[in-house]
């Protein structure tokens, strides 16, 4: 019964990564996860410095929903995908060198792997004759 379970499980699982753009959107959040953890600082440090405190932050969170919204709505993978390549980019500026270049990095590989997403299209059978 467990088995049946977890061979549905991994089923779902499949189809679910083949129709959307996984793999983008999962470096995407890693990239924006690493921007996140180096902009880390006191709430007390954040606030005598301003918008450059929060810049680390809002760039970190929206490289992470630029990766979790093409997940949920695969047809708006260009537009997301094209804003979390910019985001990364501009953690470099923002954000300790993009998280230490390692950030922005999986940034723009992510957005990039979302918009060159195309879906598995099924395959045709050889036409004989």
């Amino acid at each position: 019964m467990a088995r049946e379970r977890c061979g549905r499980w991994v089923r779902w699982f499949r189809a679910f990564r083949r129709t959307r753009p996984f793999w983008g959107g999962l470096w995407l959040i890693a990239g924006g996860w690493t921007v996140l953890k180096f902009s880390l600082s006191s709430l007390q440090l954040i606030v005598s410095t301003g918008f450059g405190g929060v810049a680390g932050y809002l760039v970190g969170g929206g490289m992470i929903l630029c990766g979790l919204i093409p997940l949920a709505l695969p047809g708006q993978r260009y537009t997301f995908g094209l804003i979390g390549v910019v985001l990364a980019v501009v953690s470099l500026v923002v954000s300790n060198l993009g998280g230490f270049l390692l950030g922005m990095a999986l940034g723009v590989l992510g957005g990039s792997m979302t918009v060159g997403w195309g879906a598995k299209r099924p395959r045709r059978e050889a036409v004989e004759g």
